[in-house]
C-alpha cells in the first residue's frame, strides 16, 4: 500500500514513517512539506519522491493512503481532501477539534467506501488487551471506578502545543488519552459530571485538567492531564476485589516489558511482566487491515469527539 505523508511532524519523523518503512505491507511513496527542504531531506532518507505542498500528493496514483500529523487545526481541511482525491486516512488525533466536523469525515469517508483511522496508538498495545483479560477473569472482582493520567512537564514557550491559532491545549494535546481510556475500560456509554481546566492566560489554552465522568452502569472515571506536571502515563482499576495499575500505559517504548500490579482487598500485591510490544507497528498494521478489508469507521471517534467537547464545556460553566 502506498503511503503518502503531509506534513513533517515529529511523531511521523520519530515514531510511524520508520515503522512504514519496515511494514513489508507498506512503502512511502512521497513525503509533502510547505518546506520543499524538509521534504527532500525525509524523502531522501526514504528514497521517495519529496512534494512541496499538500495538494499535490494527493494527485499521486502510487499514493493510495495518507498520513496526516498536521497540527490539529489543519486535520479537518486536509483529511477532507484526502478522502475526496480517494485516498485512505490515517489521521494523528484528535481528527479535529470540532464534534461536527469529525462527525461530516466519518460520514463522507463511509460514502466513499474509505478507511479513516484516528491514531491513538496505545489502543493497540497488548498490555490493555491483557488488562481486559484479568478483568473478564474475575481478578478484581467488579469494576467499580477507574482513575487516568497523562501528564507533561511545561515545554517549551513556541511548542505547538502552546499556539490557539493551532487548536493547542492540554485537553486535545493529552487528555484525549484518559477519555479514550475511560472509553476503552468501561464503555463509551459516559457522561460528564464535572470538569475543570487551567488556562493559560498569555498563551490563550488549557495547561491542565481534570475530569469526572459516569458510567449509565454506575461506574466512574476520574481524568487527569496536563502540560504543567511531572510526567505521568497509567490508570487504575478498582474492583470490589482489589485494584490493576498500569504505569505505562499511553506512550511504552517499543522495547519495555510492560508490568501490571495486581492488588487484592487486603492490600496484597503482585506484578505481572507482559511481552515488549510495539503499539506504533500494530496501528499501521491494524490501518492497512482496515484498508484492505474496507471496514467502515467506528463510531468511537465521533463519541471521543463529543466527550471531549463535553469536558470542555462543563469546564466553563
Amino acid at each position: 500500500m502506498g503511503i503518502g505523508l503531509i506534513g513533517c511532524a515529529d511523531i511521523a519523523l520519530r515514531r510511524v514513517l520508520p515503522e512504514v518503512a519496515a511494514c513489508p505491507d507498506t512503502v512511502l511513496v512521497a513525503v509533502a512539506s510547505r518546506t520543499p527542504e524538509k521534504a527532500e531531506a525525509v524523502a531522501g532518507r526514504y528514497g521517495c519522491r519529496a512534494v512541496r505542498g499538500y495538494a499535490e500528493l494527493l494527485d499521486i496514483p502510487e499514493v493510495s493512503a495518507v498520513y496526516v500529523p498536521l497540527p490539529a487545526a489543519l486535520h479537518a481541511e486536509w483529511v477532507e481532501a484526502a478522502l475526496r482525491a480517494g485516498k485512505h486516512v490515517l489521521a494523528e488525533k484528535p481528527l479535529t477539534t470540532d464534534a461536527r466536523r469529525s462527525r461530516e469525515l466519518l460520514e463522507l469517508a463511509r460514502s466513499k467506501g474509505l478507511a479513516l483511522m484516528e491514531n491513538i496508538m496505545f489502543l493497540h498495545h497488548a498490555q490493555h488487551r491483557a488488562v481486559r483479560g484479568l478483568v473478564r477473569e474475575g481478578a478484581i472482582g467488579e469494576v467499580l471506578s477507574l482513575s487516568a493520567a497523562f501528564t507533561l512537564p511545561r515545554r517549551r514557550a513556541d511548542d505547538i502545543r502552546y499556539r490557539r491559532e493551532l487548536d493547542g491545549g492540554a485537553l486535545w494535546d493529552v487528555g484525549i488519552y484518559p477519555i479514550r481510556a475511560a472509553m476503552h475500560f468501561i464503555g463509551s456509554d459516559l457522561h460528564v459530571l464535572g470538569a475543570s481546566l487551567t488556562q493559560d492566560e498569555d498563551l490563550g489554552v488549557d495547561t491542565d485538567g481534570a475530569a469526572l465522568l459516569r458510567h449509565r452502569g454506575g461506574v466512574t472515571a476520574q481524568l487527569s492531564f496536563g502540560f504543567d506536571q511531572a510526567f505521568q502515563s497509567a490508570y487504575t482499576l478498582r474492583g470490589s476485589e482489589g485494584r490493576i495499575v498500569a504505569d505505562d500505559a499511553f506512550t511504552p517504548p517499543s522495547g519495555l516489558r510492560p508490568r501490571v500490579r495486581i492488588a487484592t482487598r487486603t492490600g496484597a500485591e503482585h506484578r505481572i511482566a507482559l511481552d515488549k510490544d510495539n503499539q506504533v507497528r500494530n496501528t499501521l498494521t491494524a490501518f492497512v487491515r482496515s484498508v484492505r478489508a474496507r471496514t467502515e469507521p467506528g463510531d468511537a471517534i465521533v463519541r471521543l469527539a463529543d466527550l471531549t467537547a463535553a469536558v470542555r464545556e462543563a469546564a466553563t460553566r
